[in-house]
């Protein structure tokens, strides 16, 4: 499943355990409400991953959209994963402090975000 616009568009995998959701552009006031609808569209599994390796710039309003995802796949009983982001979005993660909230992971290499006793986690930008 694909939803689509000029600046901004979302690609759907869906699997028995988990959905990807792979976002291609920027999520801004402009292109939220699709990037919402597709996070809104993803059938309820155990995950839902969301590849950010596509996304040159994500604002306020994509770090909202994230957030009420998150609260409503946690209620459901699943998890939000974030994959892959990109430097500038990796910075945004960090600012806002979301990277200590919903987990973040690269995975083109062995780079974890792990959490260390009396350490906050940091994020830093996946290897492309």
């Amino acid at each position: 499943m694909v939803h689509s616009g000029e600046r901004f568009f979302v690609a759907m995998d869906v699997h028995d355990h988990v959905v990807e959701l792979r976002p291609v552009g920027e999520i801004d006031i402009a292109t939220v409400t699709a990037f919402r609808a597709a996070l809104w569209a993803a059938p309820a599994r155990p995950v839902l991953r969301v590849d950010l390796s596509g996304v040159r710039l994500l604002s306020a309003a994509g770090v909202r959209a994230l957030v009420a995802t998150h609260l409503r796949v946690r209620s459901r009983g699943g998890e939000l994963v974030l994959t892959d982001p990109d430097p500038v979005v990796a910075r945004v993660l960090r600012v806002t402090g979301l990277h200590r909230v919903v987990p973040v992971r690269c995975t083109g290499s062995t780079q974890s975000l792990p959490d260390l006793p009396g350490r906050p986690r940091e994020l830093v930008a996946c290897a492309a």
